[in-house]
Formats: C-alpha cells, sequence, structure tokens
C-alpha cells in the first residue's frame, strides 16, 4: 500500500499529479489537497490506493484523519472511493464526526450526490465504529440542531447555516442563537 507521498505537484484536470523522483502518481485529490498543491514547493500528502480488477486508483489527503475518515467511509455498504471522497471534501473531519455523533444526516445530505438513505446508512454504521475511536467532542447539543434547522427553513444551506452558527455562543437557546445568527450575516 502506497500510505504517503511527497514531491512537487502539477493540476491535470480534476486530479493532481505529484512527481515523485521522476515519477508522476495521478491523485485524486480532497480540496484541502489542492490549496496547498497550488501554494507551489513541495507538497506530502498521505494517500489511500483503491485496486480494482481493472484499476489502481490513488487518492490524496492533507492529513491522516481525512485519510481515516476516507477508509471508514469506504467500510459502509454502498459507498464507493468517489462518494467518500466528496464526503470528505465536503467539511473538515471534526466536523463529520460531530454530525455522526448528533445523528445529523441532515449535514451528509447537502452534498451533491448523497441521498436520504445514503446519509442514514453513513450515520448509523459509522456511529457504532466512531464509540471505538477517540470520544468524538460534541460540543454542541441537540439544540444546535434546532437552529440550524431554522436558518435552513428560511433559506441557508446546511454549510451556511452551519458557519453562521459557529459565530454564536453555543450556549445561548436556539431561538436566540438563530436570532443572533440573522444580525451577523445581515
Amino acid at each position: 500500500m502506497i500510505s504517503r507521498l511527497r514531491g512537487l505537484p502539477a493540476r491535470s484536470g480534476d486530479a493532481l499529479v505529484l512527481d515523485v523522483g521522476g515519477v508522476g502518481y495521478l491523485l485524486h485529490a480532497t480540496p484541502s489537497v489542492h490549496r496547498r498543491a497550488e501554494a507551489g514547493g513541495e507538497l506530502t500528502v498521505e494517500t489511500y490506493l483503491v485496486v480494482r480488477e481493472d484499476a489502481l486508483q490513488l487518492y490524496a489527503f492533507a492529513d491522516a484523519e481525512e485519510r481515516v475518515l476516507f477508509e471508514q467511509l469506504l467500510s459502509v455498504s454502498g459507498v464507493g472511493p468517489k462518494v467518500a471522497l466528496a464526503i470528505v471534501s465536503g467539511s473538515a473531519p471534526v466536523d463529520l464526526r460531530r454530525a455522526i455523533a448528533l445523528d445529523d444526516t441532515a449535514r451528509f445530505e447537502a452534498i451533491p450526490g448523497i441521498g436520504k438513505k445514503t446519509a442514514q446508512r453513513v450515520v448509523l454504521e459509522l456511529k457504532e465504529k466512531l464509540g471505538a475511536l477517540e470520544p468524538v467532542s460534541i460540543g454542541a447539543p441537540k439544540p444546535h440542531l434546532v437552529a440550524r434547522d431554522a436558518l435552513v427553513e428560511l433559506g441557508y444551506s446546511v454549510a451556511d447555516a452551519e458557519a453562521a452558527l459557529s459565530e454564536v455562543d453555543p450556549e445561548l437557546p436556539p431561538e436566540e442563537r438563530v436570532r443572533l445568527a440573522l444580525r451577523t450575516a445581515a
């Protein structure tokens, strides 16, 4: 298995080519890797090799935490490498783990290509596996979902609602958090 690569990056369409000692590795990468590649200079990435009957595909991640989450997502039935990459690319791993711990399927449904059933399956199957890992710092109680859902009903995307609520004190009641988030956004 190829676990880590270091070399000089170059764009190749949606993918990234990493020149490592004269060998160019084609990588399907998260947006965080693409941002680091645009900065220029040598790039180190964590990788995961997917072996198929007709192809070998390398997926690149900015850190080991992204790769571990990607591997866990691959264990969910109905989730392949492209869907797992889309999920990992959608949010930071800590936010995705929080969404799983809170049974927040809407967070996953907001990702293009993820339907309601797949989102429910991801939450259900990974919630058990998260228990075996380091404890997830939930940080926000269930009222957080109430406030977020209220903002979504008002026309915010799930990601925009999360961003707006991140700037508001999580200890406030949901209705106060919504009011302050709307005031901050205006």
